[in-house]
């Protein structure tokens, strides 16, 4: 039986982070209105019941904006609701729910436990007062750590945490950037709560956020790339130290606790994205698939859904090549690579046209691509350039 995981995208957070370009929108807690929402979620899953009748469900992942808002018994609802769809669950399924620091504490949590959820991803994103601000997060240094161990007492099985590395707080005549001992330190503190898991990533500037447009006007404090590099390195061998293993460019986990719902996406299993702004890829017999993506209004998006209207916004049909690109450009960035030839098979289409091989054959001279067996994976050290060493492979 297929494999499909599923994601329920929630639109509201307390207020909207300069980075952050994900369908978000700040709205008080007291005025949103959970029963509503999760019945339009209902709605649109019964319509797409079909995706999941043949299907074993392999996890469950709740992100945002900030599902730790939406009222738990409305949440396991929904996620009941996805569990008796699908044809089968898989044993020990993951049910991940990303929370922020403002939204968790050992209420919450346990309140979480009882929905069904046993994985959760708090948003740490850093330990310095000053660098928080800047990233227009509503915790302090101490709110990030509290929330994790506040998750753990709870005794919620899988707890991962996530850290914002590369920041330059200030502004653009006096910058103070976090330096890699700064980052090290950083992830130390974490690892030492006792999380399984955690995320860190370089701070990225999206078109369309804030951010981006104080960067476009010259604006933003920016860390210098090459302090970023050394950062990324820094992490890694504080958090390897630590028992951690860096099995994604940006993920760390100790021994079993690595994401599932993530590896999923990266590996190529098809998810069903469900909610306001979700983007959900859908395989069809031919090797294509169907990607969509909800309405990103969410009074939009529950008036079709109640209505009985598709709330589907955008749609397109990827082919098999594109496929293909998509799974070199995701399983590179994995520690164990994408196995070439299996997804090829499995898609129909050839995995080694002449401009690849000459491609892999060059990267593979130069060290930063190694092939076994038609398996593709980038040294750890040549990480940093894994999207551009992917995309020369199209």
């Amino acid at each position: 039986m297929k494999p499909i995981t599923a994601y329920v995208h929630f639109p509201w957070c307390l207020q909207k982070c300069p980075y952050c370009d994900f369908v978000s929108y700040a709205k008080p807690r007291e005025s949103i209105d959970h029963r509503r929402y999760a019945e339009a979620v209902l709605e649109e899953l019964a319509r797409r019941a079909p995706e999941l009748r043949q299907r074993e469900l392999r996890s469950v992942f709740f992100g945002g904006g900030t599902p730790s808002l939406w009222e738990p018994v409305q949440l396991g609802r929904v996620l009941d609701a996805i569990q008796q769809t699908a044809a089968s669950v898989a044993p020990h399924l993951e049910v991940t729910v990303e929370c922020n620091p403002s939204s968790l504490d050992e209420e919450r949590a346990r309140e979480l436990l009882e929905a069904g959820v046993n994985r959760l991803s708090v948003g740490v994103q850093g330990l310095d007062n000053e660098r928080l601000d800047f990233l227009g997060r509503l915790h302090q240094a101490d709110g990030g750590l509290t929330a994790v161990r506040a998750a753990l007492r709870a005794g919620v099985p899988r707890v991962s945490g996530d850290l914002i590395y590369g920041v330059a707080s200030g502004d653009t005549t006096r910058p103070r950037e976090q330096g890699p001992e700064e980052a090290a330190n950083e992830a130390l503190t974490l690892a030492r709560t006792g999380v399984g898991h955690v995320s860190a990533y370089s701070l990225t500037i999206e078109a369309g956020t804030r951010f981006g447009e104080l960067s476009r006007r010259g604006r933003l404090p920016l860390a210098a790339d090459d302090g970023v590099a050394d950062s990324f390195l820094a992490v890694e061998a504080a958090l390897t130290q630590a028992g951690f293993l860096h099995y994604e460019v940006s993920n760390y986990a100790r021994p079993g606790e690595e994401a599932r719902h993530n590896v999923g996406y990266w590996t190529g299993i098809d998810y069903l994205g469900l909610g306001c702004g979700a983007v959900g890829t859908v395989s069809r017999p031919d090797g294509s698939a169907l990607r969509y993506r909800n309405a990103k209004n969410p009074e939009r998006y529950m008036h079709a859904a109640h209505a009985g209207e598709p709330t589907t916004e955008e749609e397109e049909t990827l082919d098999p090549e594109t496929r293909l690109r998509e799974r070199i450009m995701l399983g590179l960035r994995l520690r164990d690579g994408v196995d070439l030839e299996e997804a090829a098979t499995a898609l129909g289409v050839h995995a080694w046209p002449a401009a690849r091989q000459r491609t892999a054959d060059r990267l593979s001279r130069e060290g930063r691509l190694e092939i076994r067996n038609g398996r593709l994976t980038i040294p750890s050290r040549s990480w940093l350039l894994a999207d551009g060493i992917a995309a020369s492979l199209f």
